[in-house]
C-alpha cells in the first residue's frame, strides 16, 4: 500500500490549484519541512513566506494576506499553532473572519518522544471555543484531499490538525465526502465507536474485532470537530446500548466531552470516553503511547469489552 501522510496531501492539493490560483498563499514558521511544504515552496516562490520561528507573526501576517484577498494556508507545529498565537487565532483569524486555514502539523502526540512540550492534546477543545473557528481533524490521504478542496471554496476560518505519520487508508479516491457531515463507516446496534484523525484506523480495527466476536459495533468517522454533526452522532447512536469516543486528545473539551453533552441533551445514553490521560504524558513513539495509554485496537477493545 502507498501510504502519503495527510501534510503531503495537503501540500499536494494546494500544489494542484496554485497552478492557475494566484491567490493561494503558503505561510510557514521555519516548517516547510515538517509541514511537507518544501515543494510548493520550490514551485511557487512567491506565493510562499517564511516568518521564521514566530508563530504568533505567522498568523497576524497570515491574516493581513487574507484582508488583501489571499487565500492563506498557515501551517506550524499543532503544539505552538493552537497555544503561542491563540490571541491571534482569536482575534485576527476567527474574530476578524480573514481566509485564513490554521493547518496544526504533527498533532496530537505525533512528536511524542519530544515530550510534553510538544504535544498538542488540548488543541480540539482551544480552537473549537473560538466563535467563528471551525475545526477539522482528518484521518486519511483522501479525506485531507477532499476536505482541503472544499476550503479552497470557501473565505471562513478553520483550523486543520493533521498528523506527522503517513496513515493506513481507510477511503480511496471515490470517497463521498461532504463538509461538516460525519461518514459512517460501520453500521451496528449494540455498540457505536465515534473516532476521528490518526485513530480512526485503530477504532476501525477495533470494530472489526468485535463484530467477529459477536458484538455488533458501529463506527462513526468524526472528522468535523466544530461544527459538529450532532445529526449523524443521534441517528447512528440511536439504537445501540453503548457509546465509545476515542480520540488523541485529553478529557477536556475534544470530541468525547462534546459527544457526552449532545447525547446527554438529547439522546442518554452511556458513553465511554477514551482518550489522553489529564497528566504530562510519557514519551515515546506515538504508536508506543496509543498502546500504553490503551487507544490502539487491543486497548479499545479490552475496555469496550470490560464495560459490555
Amino acid at each position: 500500500m502507498n501510504k502519503i501522510s495527510n501534510r503531503q496531501a495537503i501540500c499536494d492539493v494546494l500544489m494542484e490549484h496554485a497552478k492557475n490560483d494566484k491567490d493561494i498563499v503558503v505561510a510557514c514558521s521555519d516548517s516547510r519541512g515538517s509541514a511537507s511544504l518544501i515543494p510548493f515552496a520550490d514551485a511557487y516562490p512567491d506565493q510562499f513566506v517564511e516568518v521564521g520561528i514566530a508563530e504568533q507573526n505567522l498568523v497576524g501576517v497570515s491574516a493581513g494576506l487574507a484582508s488583501c484577498g489571499k487565500k492563506v494556508f498557515c501551517a506550524s507545529p499543532a503544539a505552538f499553532l493552537t497555544t503561542r498565537s491563540y490571541e491571534q487565532a482569536k482575534v485576527d483569524v476567527a474574530y476578524s473572519s480573514t481566509n485564513v486555514k490554521l493547518v496544526g502539523i504533527s498533532g496530537g502526540v505525533s512528536y511524542g518522544a519530544l515530550g510534553m512540550t510538544h504535544h498538542s492534546t488540548q488543541d480540539f477543545a482551544a480552537m473549537s471555543s473560538l466563535t467563528g473557528m471551525r475545526v477539522y481533524d482528518p484521518c486519511d490521504r483522501f479525506q485531507t484531499t477532499k476536505l482541503i478542496e472544499c476550503l479552497l471554496k470557501d473565505k471562513e476560518p478553520a483550523y486543520i490538525r493533521v498528523s506527522r505519520n503517513a496513515t493506513e487508508d481507510i477511503y480511496d479516491e471515490y470517497l463521498d465526502f461532504k463538509l461538516n457531515k460525519a461518514n459512517s463507516i460501520f453500521e451496528g446496534n449494540q455498540v457505536l465507536i465515534v473516532s476521528c484523525g490518526e485513530l480512526l484506523v485503530y477504532a476501525k480495527r477495533a470494530a472489526e474485532i468485535l463484530n467477529e466476536r459477536g458484538i455488533s459495533t458501529g463506527l462513526l468517522d468524526m472528522y468535523c470537530i466544530k461544527p459538529f454533526d450532532t445529526e449523524s452522532l443521534l441517528e447512528k447512536a440511536k439504537n445501540v446500548s453503548l457509546v465509545v469516543t476515542v480520540e488523541e486528545h485529553g478529557p477536556y473539551g475534544g470530541l468525547g466531552a462534546i459527544t457526552a453533552k449532545e447525547l446527554s441533551t438529547h439522546l442518554p445514553k452511556k458513553l465511554l470516553t477514551l482518550n489522553l490521560p489529564d497528566e504530562h504524558l510519557m514519551t515515546g513513539t506515538n504508536k508506543e503511547m496509543f498502546a500504553y495509554y490503551g487507544l490502539d485496537d487491543k486497548g479499545i477493545v479490552k475496555s469496550i469489552e470490560e464495560v459490555l
